[in-house]
């Protein structure tokens, strides 16, 4: 049994690396970093595009297909793991969370996406077939930037990740919340934030309305209109998230968990995670370090 979860900096890895950017062909990557294939976390940015393999993948305790023609996205801090049933290739880009900053004047530019929201249902995506065709031109336009003997041009390669977000993002967002109703999409975006920023003292969905100002019954009728979700479960979600992630840290105890997410006693922190969960805290710690 693992005594916790392992995080992974960009330094720990070897590859084409240049300035917080690490790219690779998957399979390599895959078979030479076997250990990632259990549960770990990142400090970084990571995306993986697949062009051959299945499985099994978990992103924040969530599980996915693998196949080909999906990509996926996460950032830092999330939970994941892989479980092939056959073997896997594709494009592998790890990024620090500075890379962009020389090159972006607006540095929250990639919140934008949609894919890089921290929510798993909106960060596996799969592509038709004339997407995954543009985007392996431009993976390989990135790795031959890494193969080259002059010096690798950064912003070029910035350049053209960025072009990978943005055709990813126009295939898969033809709909966007944005272009169909700017104002809904910013109060959205920004309750979101709030959430990432206060879960452990805000629980109400009406104290973040007044954060916003607009009435509860407002932003509970945008989280349903655009996200098929109450206000209230969104703040739920994340708070059992986060003690999800505390909880596969076998150093710390369940009254220290409760404590951290300031919950009055353990005793509540139990009842909350069993109503929504469907089990103790002990138990989903004992099941999900066994399994991974």
């Amino acid at each position: 049994m693992k005594s916790n979860i392992p995080v992974y900096d960009i330094q720990n890895f070897s590859a084409y690396k240049n300035d917080g950017i690490l790219v690779s062909r998957f399979g390599h990557y895959a078979r030479q970093h076997q250990h990632l294939h259990h549960a770990h976390r990142h400090s970084f940015f990571h995306l993986v595009f697949f062009t051959k393999g299945s499985g099994k993948q978990q992103i924040d305790f969530k599980t996915f297909d693998v196949s080909p023609n999906m990509i996926y996205f996460m950032v830092p801090g999330q939970v994941h793991s892989w479980d092939f049933e056959s073997e896997p290739d594709g494009y592998l880009i790890n990024f620090s969370t500075s890379y962009f900053s020389s090159l972006l004047l607006k540095q929250e530019y990639l919140d934008k996406f949609n894919f890089f929201s921290g929510r798993p249902e909106e960060q596996v995506l799969f592509l038709d077939n004339a997407t995954s065709e543009k985007i392996t031109l431009i993976f390989e336009d990135i790795l031959k930037e890494g193969e080259t003997a002059k010096t690798i041009n950064d912003d070029l390669v910035r350049v053209l990740l960025l072009r990978v977000f943005i055709e990813v993002a126009r295939t898969t967002f033809s709909a966007n919340h944005q272009e169909l109703n700017p104002y809904n999409h910013t109060i959205l975006k920004n309750f979101q934030q709030l959430i990432e920023q206060n879960f452990t003292k805000l629980r109400l969905p009406k104290q973040y309305a007044e954060l916003l100002y607009i009435t509860p019954n407002h932003l509970n009728a945008l989280c349903n209109d655009f996200l098929a979700t109450s206000a209230g479960k969104l703040i739920r979600d994340r708070i059992l998230l986060e003690a999800k992630r505390l909880l596969i840290n076998l150093d710390l105890r369940v009254s220290e968990i409760a404590e951290k997410l300031n919950f009055e006693d353990q005793s509540y922190f139990v009842k909350f995670f069993k109503k929504y969960e469907g089990t103790t805290p002990d138990k989903f710690r004992k099941q999900y370090i066994t399994i991974s």
